[in-house]
């Protein structure tokens, strides 16, 4: 269920795709056009801060009150129509011609990290050499982290990841995630009031320059939504590289055909978003009874929308398990879908089309070193690699 889920979640779709499970105490909804219907359906909430509180050690709850105060101000975790005034501050930031401003110094950026690790004959983790340091390096970049704040911000972050994601276990790992994500909500409250006082290239002076924060939402909320920003970006955008190249790696004529098209390194990324994307799936939550595909769902119910199974339905993908770097027609979910599709998306992909294809293009002699020795990281959400072996 760690190392490969897919065949278990093609069964299960294909004999239940709305399914209760007593374990996971909520509906596994697998089929594509069952899970399309939940992210349209006002019904289903994405305010789900409760359950993560929730789980949170009684000896941990005196850290929590701040921490998922700032948690409940995330886009992901609001419905329409907060959800949309929280959103609109960032969407001309995000806009791909606002990004696209970032494709020279990702360029840069991807060069510089290969340069470094990527050593002809050397060997390495791909994980730790490339995929986690550049999206680091990049989104730094772009929301105007100092080089001299760069470990502290990443530590944050990583503790961060390990209370959203579910990966925090002990109490004393709840509270380093909850210490941290104060920690890391002082810190850009700090830098916000540097880039009032000395505005500089970057997210959080454009933002403030277009005048929307005091008005249409308060700096408070502003400064939690950056919190958001911050995590979003490495974690996902480091797996979607890893995984893309193990793609491409295991299958030696999509390689080959990217490596003689560079320009079909888009379209792999999209394909790996969709056959092993990031994320394996969103939790929503059921706020009005609602029928799906012949079962009642109640007001309270918890939803998981698996998103590794909807972008395998066979009724939406033709020869939905095949990796096919020139795949067209349906669009995948790897990126959610209405209203919550990822503001990120462009950056993502920028950050990781950069990875992908300098790697084809400048590196034809890496190679995995045990590509039948991977472990994963056992999450209910991400699909992350603990590391990836190869010889540059």
């Amino acid at each position: 269920m760690i190392a490969d889920p897919y065949g278990h979640l093609d069964a299960l779709r294909a004999h239940a795709p709305v399914h209760w499970s007593p374990m996971h105490h909520a509906w596994l909804v697998t089929g594509y056009d069952q899970v399309m219907r939940c992210l349209r359906d006002p019904a289903v909430s994405a305010d789900r801060v409760r359950p993560l509180m929730d789980a949170v050690p009684q000896g941990a709850r005196e850290d929590a009150e701040r921490a998922f105060g700032i948690l409940s101000r995330w886009m992901v975790f609001n419905d329409p129509p907060q959800h949309r005034r929280l959103r609109q501050v960032f969407q001309e930031a995000f806009a791909a011609r606002a990004v696209a401003r970032y494709r020279t110094f990702t360029e840069k950026a991807t060069r510089a990290v290969l340069a470094r690790k990527a050593v002809p004959g050397r060997t390495g983790d791909l994980m730790a050499d490339v995929a986690r340091p550049l999206p680091a390096l990049v989104f730094a970049r772009w929301l105007g982290i100092p080089r001299t704040d760069a470990a502290a911000f990443w530590y944050w972050n990583a503790r961060v990841a390990d209370l959203v994601l579910g990966t925090a276990q002990e109490e004393s790992e709840y509270r380093a995630s909850l210490q941290a994500l104060v920690s890391l909500e002082d810190y850009l409250a700090g830098l916000v009031a540097e880039r009032r006082a000395r505005p500089a290239d970057d997210l959080i002076s454009q933002v403030l320059k277009e005048g929307r924060v005091g008005e249409s939402v308060t700096e408070e909320e502003f400064v939690g939504m950056l919190t958001q920003m911050a995590f979003a970006g490495g974690e996902t955008t480091s797996n979607l590289i890893a995984n893309t190249v193990l793609a491409l790696h295991t299958r030696p004529g999509q390689l080959a055909a990217v490596r003689e098209d560079p320009a079909l390194a888009q379209g792999a990324v999209e394909e790996a978003l969709r056959l092993d994307g990031p994320s394996k799936m969103s939790i929503r939550a059921a706020v009005a009874d609602l029928e799906l595909d012949g079962h009642a769902l109640r007001a309270g119910d918890r939803i998981f929308l698996v998103t590794a199974a909807a972008n395998r339905d066979p009724a939406r993908f033709p020869d939905p398990g095949r990796f096919d770097a020139r795949r067209t027609g349906a669009t995948h979910l790897g990126f959610g879908f209405g209203a919550h599709f990822c503001i990120g998306a462009a950056l993502a992909r920028l950050v990781a089309v950069a990875a992908v294809e300098t790697l084809v293009r400048d590196h034809p002699g890496l190679t995995l070193t045990d590509p039948g020795a991977l472990t994963w990281q056992p999450s209910l959400l991400n699909r992350s690699l603990t590391a990836l072996p190869v010889r540059y």
